[in-house]
């Protein structure tokens, strides 16, 4: 027998959206403003929501800030998922999720709130947790699987998956202020190749 889904109350449907809608306003004034430079009240009152339902839901803007990447970062999560599926091969799998993520990148909001501001404000380590739970799971998933199958020869691929994590995202910082964002990309992918094929058996 197929067990119901419990049926939330509307307190709890107002509680979710009351939630959303902060979060939602979050990431406009957040991608707008900067995190130093945006303010509770406002965030509240973009939101629709009082002070005090704000802090409700959240310590404080670090709170929200932390809920922001997190929802972020799944939806990126996501996208290069489904954009992944589709190939056959390991390899070409590898190398779609990380096309598919550089793309992701190119978004205003996702850039200045993810990538470039939250290792500041996250720290290294809360940032790594997020990352670690989102797309940068899929490529270690797919490194391991890769050393599994014998086409990658590594002892350590955490470490290495966190080395090419490492390089894609310095392509993704450095993307948006360069001048020729497009040719920067194509090298730093082909170095992003370069050190994968050291580890290719020979």
């Amino acid at each position: 027998m197929q067990e119901k889904t419990p049926v939330k109350s509307r307190r709890d449907e107002y509680r979710e959206q009351t939630r959303e809608a902060l979060v939602q306003a979050g990431r406009e004034i957040f991608a707008s403003s900067g995190f130093a430079k945006a303010g509770t009240e406002a965030i509240a009152r973009s939101a629709r929501v009082t002070r005090g339902a704000f802090y409700h839901h959240f310590e404080d803007k670090h709170a929200l800030f932390d809920a922001v990447v997190e929802q972020m970062s799944a939806e990126v999560s996501r996208k290069v998922l489904a954009n992944t599926r589709s190939r056959r091969s390991l390899w070409d799998k590898l190398y779609a999720g990380i096309d598919s993520f550089l793309d992701a990148c190119l978004d205003e909001e996702y850039s200045t709130i993810v990538i470039q501001n939250a290792p500041a404000v996250l720290g290294e380590r809360r940032f790594r947790e997020i990352e670690e739970t989102h797309a940068t799971a899929l490529l270690i998933a797919t490194i391991d699987q890769l050393a599994q199958q014998g086409e990658i020869e590594c002892e350590d691929t955490l470490l290495l998956s966190r080395m090419i994590n490492a390089m894609v995202c310095q392509i993704a910082v450095l993307m948006p202020v360069e001048r020729n964002s497009k040719a920067l990309r194509r090298r730093g992918m082909d170095m992003v190749r370069t050190c994968l094929d050291a580890f290719r058996p020979r």
